[in-house]
């Protein structure tokens, strides 16, 4: 398979190029700049990244639509998705790719030892919720719904392209493309917590994932 790695980055110039780095030792690595003022771009391609750039902040989920779009255009089979801050070991990209070549159109990286290595509880009982509400409404099973780090077959996202653009989308993939039929399972991957600060808000972020439930609940009523 012809496999590119997106990774969606916002003021991440201090730590972005290691992920790129250990990106690169297994697939092309591609970074997409959302809106970054701090130099994040110039450290990504100094390590070996291609870069698009987006002019302003314009949310995770529009990210992923233009790596998976530049992804498309270069004739890539899939995509891995892992963020810019250094929480998702590069390391693990091999499993991703195994269980793609033995049929998955979407696999999911499902967190070890959260509670060992620092996940706050709150985030621990939140992701088991959203998890079980999305397994739900997508028809399939996944464990850790907000670990961004994926592997997701290009015709998998065309034909389950979220309409959301910021964290929401991650959810909103699954569901998609559970609901079409696409094969999702997942692999375990480590849990790297240091000093990171996480960019979700958790009172717009929540609603607009509850958002999110209520309108397909709705729509499949």
């Amino acid at each position: 398979m012809n496999v590119l790695a997106v990774v969606p980055a916002f003021r991440e110039a201090g730590r972005v190029a290691d992920v790129v780095r250990g990106v690169r030792k297994h697939v092309p690595c591609l970074v997409v700049d959302d809106g970054s003022a701090d130099g994040t771009a110039q450290a990504a391609e100094a390590a070996g990244a291609d870069v698009v750039r987006h002019n302003v902040n314009r949310g995770k989920g529009a990210a992923l639509k233009t790596g998976f779009g530049y992804a498309e255009e270069h004739g890539y089979d899939g995509v891995i998705t892992l963020d810019a801050d250094g929480q998702h070991d590069p390391a693990s990209i091999p499993a991703f790719l195994a269980a793609a070549d033995q049929g998955a159109d979407i696999v999911v990286g499902r967190r070890q030892g959260w509670a060992e290595h620092g996940m706050p509880w709150i985030r621990r009982a939140t992701n088991r919720v959203t998890s079980a509400v999305v397994s739900r409404l997508g028809r399939c099973r996944v464990a850790d719904s907000q670990c961004g780090y994926r592997y997701i077959s290009v015709r998998a996202w065309s034909a389950a392209r979220p309409e959301t653009s910021s964290y929401d989308a991650e959810s909103e993939i699954l569901i998609r493309a559970g609901r079409l039929g696409f094969r999702i399972t997942e692999v375990p991957v480590r849990t790297i917590y240091g000093d990171q600060v996480s960019k979700i808000r958790p009172a717009r972020d929540t609603l607009r994932f509850v958002r999110l439930v209520v309108r397909y609940t709705l729509k499949w009523l």
